[in-house]
């Protein structure tokens, strides 16, 4: 498991979140936890990606997943890790890192 690349998905929209105005935008959201986590874990193999909550998904799962943001009325971006939500809104890193190192992911020494 040590090696196997983890997967950060963070589903958001251009428009920010009614209930998150003040926040980042979903996409900063991405970016900042892209820099973050490389920053914390640099050792370490990890993939992010992006899902625009207002396009058509040609996955299933996520289109899926976009249709349980509209259903559920999530605030995004939302965050997940191996599809476990880790974040919603206004995600906290501690939170992310915290799921990360469920995957072998230590601080760097």
């Amino acid at each position: 498991m040590a090696n196997k690349a983890v997967t950060i998905t963070v589903y958001g929209a251009e428009t920010i979140c009614a209930s998150c105005v003040g926040a980042p935008s979903s996409k900063e959201t991405y970016e900042w936890l892209e820099a973050a986590i490389g920053r914390k874990f640099p050792d370490r193999t990890f993939v992010m990606d992006y899902v625009d909550i207002n396009t058509d998904q040609e996955d299933p799962k996520k289109a899926a997943f976009v249709e349980r943001v509209w259903e559920e009325d999530l605030f995004y971006p939302i965050v997940l890790v191996e599809n476990e939500i880790v974040g919603e809104g206004n995600p906290r890193l501690k939170a992310v890192y915290k799921e990360l190192e469920k995957y072998g992911f230590q601080t760097a020494e």
